[in-house]
């Protein structure tokens, strides 16, 4: 027998994948950490054994094999990460200088050509063959073997050394990039804005050029840091399946770990490569919401923008860590369901507090005038003219934000309206402006230096 039909029977008999367990930790930033137990066929000798079907997107520096018995009887002498998977090119490429068989096609040139093939540069072959160099000559080709070096899939092997015989499991873990996971939300908000139901959707991108079949999901939320190595290969497909999972009872079951929270999902799920796989995370009904009206002219201009403000609560039907994501925010206008604007949330703890930023409203407009500004040796003083034009048939409650450009070192002398002071350089007036109506907010600052 020759040598490389030898290694390959041994790779047969050596890998067969009699169990197989998968579980796989999916990050934010488009990286997961495998774990893979398989049984494998051992013998008292020195010999190779393989794992396929591994992600072709692997960092091989974080490949750890541990054999899950008999582990100090068995040594790992060598590991590899075999990538150069199969493909015309390569084919030709490694048979250069080997004898090929091409079935010609044309009118006029049927049958088969054999000889020598001499080069296969972008697609375009030059064979050596009895009557002369045929140069790219058409047709089929046929190849007696598959050349060594080359692989149908990503696979990792090692040559072990083992005192035991028979079957033993086998665990490999491995990062991999070109997996990652978001979350998705949907508000649907009531007739009056006061209360809202809320869909939680966990998004699994997958173009990590592996399947994960019947695999234990983890999701890990939080800002993980992680070194990320130069990628080889394996650019986003293209096209991807999307599969939409809606699950009874709770899907996913939270729990903190160190710093992180990890959501799991209850089930085994099967997450294809090349896959976009949605699964339903958390339902909410009623939730309390307020739409807010803010004014901040300084940055603005004229837009007065418009918020929904929830908290995180359990008595507010809710009360888990929200892992961030996107909002999409959508009304019933009496007839159908329409999207009304969209926001990202960042982590958001429980009983924290949310501010949504769906868009700017139509009919409420404001305008802000400075009025005066006096200088003086160690102080300045400054006033403006704040004017809110509503054209609602309803009154609205505006909330107006003034930032001061000397921290701490400010204060507000005379004013038409009350304020509040929220931090250090900001002054906030909450007043309500009349149906199809103005009003008009006036404050002076003082601002002083040493």
């Amino acid at each position: 027998m020759k040598k490389s039909a030898f290694i390959a029977a041994v790779f047969f008999l050596c890998s067969q994948a009699l169990y197989a367990d998968v579980a796989v930790t999916i990050y934010n930033n488009n990286r997961a950490l495998v774990r893979d137990t398989r049984d494998v066929t051992l013998k008292k000798d020195t010999q190779l054994l393989e794992f396929d079907d591994v992600a072709s997107q692997i960092d091989p520096t974080s490949v750890l094999p541990k054999f899950l018995s008999d582990a100090s009887k068995i040594k790992i002498l060598e590991q590899n990460f075999d990538y150069d998977l199969v493909n015309r090119d390569k084919l030709l490429r490694k048979y250069i200088g080997q004898n090929i068989e091409i079935e010609r096609t044309g009118e006029d040139k049927r049958g088969k050509l054999t000889g020598k093939l001499l080069s296969a540069s972008g697609g375009s072959l030059v064979v050596q063959s009895n009557n002369g160099i045929v140069l790219n000559p058409q047709g089929e080709v046929s190849l007696d073997k598959l050349p060594e070096g080359l692989r149908l899939k990503p696979t990792l092997t090692w040559l072990v050394a083992s005192d035991v015989s028979g079957t033993r499991k086998m665990e490999v873990s491995y990062q991999t990039s070109g997996i990652g996971w978001n979350a998705d939300y949907v508000l649907v908000s009531d007739e009056n804005d006061a209360q809202a139901d809320i869909t939680g959707w966990v998004t699994i991108n997958n173009y990590s050029g592996a399947t994960y079949k019947d695999a234990k999901l983890k999701l890990i939320a939080g800002d993980v840091n992680m070194v990320t190595p130069q990628a080889r290969n394996g650019a986003m497909a293209e096209k991807r399946a999307m599969v939409m999972e809606a699950a009874a009872a709770p899907s996913f079951q939270e729990k903190s770990f160190f710093e992180y929270h990890i959501y799991e999902l209850q089930r085994k799920a099967t997450i294809k490569d090349n896959e976009i796989k949605q699964i339903e995370f958390i339902t909410a009904s009623k939730v309390p919401v307020k739409k807010v009206f803010t004014y901040n002219g300084a940055q603005n201009g004229q837009k007065v923008t418009v918020n929904l403000d929830l908290k995180n609560s359990k008595e507010n039907n809710l009360g888990i860590p929200l892992p961030k994501g996107r909002v999409r925010v959508c009304k019933y206008d009496g007839d159908a369901m329409e999207f009304i604007g969209e926001n990202m949330i960042d982590h958001t703890a429980k009983d924290a507090k949310m501010s949504l930023y769906i868009g700017n409203a139509f009919d409420i407009t404001g305008e802000r005038k400075q009025t005066e500004y006096r200088s003086e040796s160690k102080s300045a003083y400054e006033s403006f003219k704040i004017t809110l034009k509503n054209s609602k048939d309803t009154p609205v409650e505006v909330n107006v934000v003034e930032k001061m450009y000397r921290w701490n070192n400010w204060k507000i002398e005379k004013n038409s309206d009350a304020f509040k002071q929220t931090d250090s350089n900001t002054a906030e007036f909450l007043v309500t402006v009349p149906a199809n109506g103005e009003k008009e907010i006036t404050y002076t600052v003082k601002y002083w230096w040493k």
